[in-house]
């Protein structure tokens, strides 16, 4: 008997395309949900989301581009009574640390009714090498708000794996595995070991949630920036200021440092001029 797809929503995405590799290395069949997908999957088209679900079992949830946005967890509550219609068996949703908003959306999920398991992740160390932080670490600087203010910064590849070891295994539905990296780190501390990996100088830069919004929205637009600058002056106030054993418990082992981030990513060419 052939084993269903499971749905991996946002496959083109930092977490996605990660959570998809994972799986088909394993020799698991993967539905890769994008809007340029065979079958695609679209937030803001509502039509194909009952295609994208059809014959799935399990899908991996991640909302584009953040649950903060306006609308955001409405749609993700309409998503998930056609999901339960379609007799989706479990959902696994990535949500953000210390963010109302995905708050609300865990609830959504908690209520819909499909068996679940919610992996809440701290701030990605993978914004420095493949988001909008990476152009400023390779003119040497790392601007950012929140002052001395300590994140547990973590591995993406770390929430992937626990991703995938809830879409695969035994013993993970209903659990909230809240994952963040080993230690807490300031932004001068991590510019610092970014230092080291790539071998330049690189700055941090305290800079105003003003200029933080004017600097996101250079690369994303206005609204882009509204919210996250939004999310970055509700997190960046101390309340993630801690660690959490999320890894450990989803996986038996420790996350990883941001220093091997830094080292494998730096080996990988992130920070190449050309990449």
């Amino acid at each position: 008997m052939t084993t269903p797809p499971i749905l991996v929503i946002g496959a083109t995405g930092k977490t996605g395309s990660r959570v998809a590799t994972k799986l088909e290395e394993k020799g698991v069949a993967v539905r890769r949900g994008s809007r340029r997908s065979d079958i695609p999957f679209d937030w803001d088209a509502p039509a194909t989301w009952a295609p994208a679900l059809r014959g799935v079992a399990k899908a991996y949830v991640t909302y584009f581009p953040d649950l903060a946005f306006p609308g955001a967890v409405e749609t993700l509550e309409s998503f998930t009574k056609i999901a339960a219609a379609s007799g989706l068996q479990h959902l696994v949703l990535l949500s953000g640390r210390g963010e109302h908003h995905a708050r609300l959306g865990e609830e959504v999920v908690r209520a819909s009714g499909i068996p679940f398991t919610i992996v809440r992740a701290a701030w990605f160390a993978q914004n420095f090498s493949e988001g909008y932080l990476r152009d400023p670490i390779l003119a040497g600087a790392l601007p950012m708000p929140g002052g001395d203010i300590a994140e547990p910064i973590i591995d993406i590849d770390d929430i992937a794996d626990v991703a995938v070891a809830a879409l695969t295994e035994n013993g993970h539905v209903g659990a909230l595995y809240e994952v963040t990296g080993p230690r807490l780190m300031t932004f001068a501390e991590m510019a610092d070991v970014l230092s080291n990996a790539t071998g330049r100088s690189i700055q941090y830069i305290p800079i105003t949630f003003e200029d933080f919004h004017a600097n996101v929205a250079k690369s994303g637009g206005a609204f882009v920036a509204d919210v996250f600058t939004a999310i970055a002056r509700e997190t960046l106030d101390g309340r993630n200021a801690h660690t959490t054993d999320g890894v450990m418990r989803a996986l038996g082992r420790k996350p990883r440092d941001f220093v091997e981030f830094a080292m494998t990513a730096a080996a990988g060419g992130a920070w190449n001029t050309a990449a």
